[in-house]
């Protein structure tokens, strides 16, 4: 993979990052920056401080259609086109099915599911010559983690849709989708501080990743800068599990005394 950050291999190329104040969606804008794409990033709060100032940022709720709606005009108005489209934005709820209200369904599938979809629909029109979806699935998607029932089932969603815009949109559009694992950010924390011994079950995850390591949001942005890039032409209708290793290794401990 190339030096995506200062090879300007976005030269040229327009962005949006949904969830873009913080964590993965911040790392991927500084970088997408650093590689040469004029970028539109949105949240759900005010601009964050020190947000680099060659952002354009917009208050926006992605699980609202208004919103999904003016951050299209957004777009239209700053570029007449779209590049890519970084569907980011996501919530966490930790929760097994039988606590989960019908309030927390809502809240987070409208987000994680509906956003997506929502994002897609509105922005793929922009993408005139063609584009790049970059969706955020997770590893959860793929096996459930304890406690995080719609969560996981809204990482699957997401996986799913990937596919379909894919076949649905190519040529023209390439969409794929990237699994984290274990990236060192306010989710991360949440899922362990919800463990009955937190710092237990943080050691127990971190000897399952071979690479030795959690990961970090710019390892995430690293990936998600090569997809964007015309590196990745052929890459399409993927899901990119980037976890260090961890579901790659069996649950089987040996290491026993």
């Amino acid at each position: 993979m190339p030096d995506c950050q200062s090879s300007g291999v976005l030269a040229g190329k327009s962005a949006v990052i949904t969830g873009g104040g913080r964590g993965i969606g911040r790392a991927i804008a500084e970088q997408y920056i650093r590689a040469g794409a004029s970028v539109v990033c949105c949240g759900r709060s005010n601009r964050p401080d020190g947000y680099p100032v060659e952002a354009h940022w917009l208050r926006a709720d992605v699980s609202r259609m208004e919103d999904v709606q003016r951050l299209r005009s957004t777009v239209e108005q700053l570029f007449g086109r779209l590049s890519i489209l970084v569907n980011n934005a996501g919530v966490q709820i930790e929760k097994t099915i039988l606590e989960t209200t019908d309030q927390d369904w809502q809240t987070l599938m409208g987000v994680n599911a509906f956003g997506v979809f929502a994002c897609s629909r509105e922005l793929i029109p922009l993408m005139h010559d063609g584009g790049v979806i970059i969706n955020m699935g997770s590893i959860s998607g793929k096996a459930a983690d304890p406690g995080l029932a719609i969560y996981n089932a809204s990482k699957a969603f997401v996986h799913g849709l990937t596919r379909s815009i894919a076949v649905d949109h190519g040529p023209g559009i390439r969409c794929n989708a990237i699994a984290p694992g274990w990236i060192m950010t306010e989710m991360a924390d949440a899922a362990f501080s919800a463990a009955k011994d937190p710092e237990r079950a943080r050691q127990d995850a971190l000897s399952r990743h071979p690479a030795g390591r959690f990961g970090s949001p710019s390892d995430i942005a690293e990936l998600a800068t090569w997809l964007a890039s015309d590196a990745a032409s052929f890459a399409t209708g993927q899901c990119y599990a980037l976890d260090g290793g961890l579901t790659a290794t069996s649950p089987l401990n040996l290491d026993l005394e």
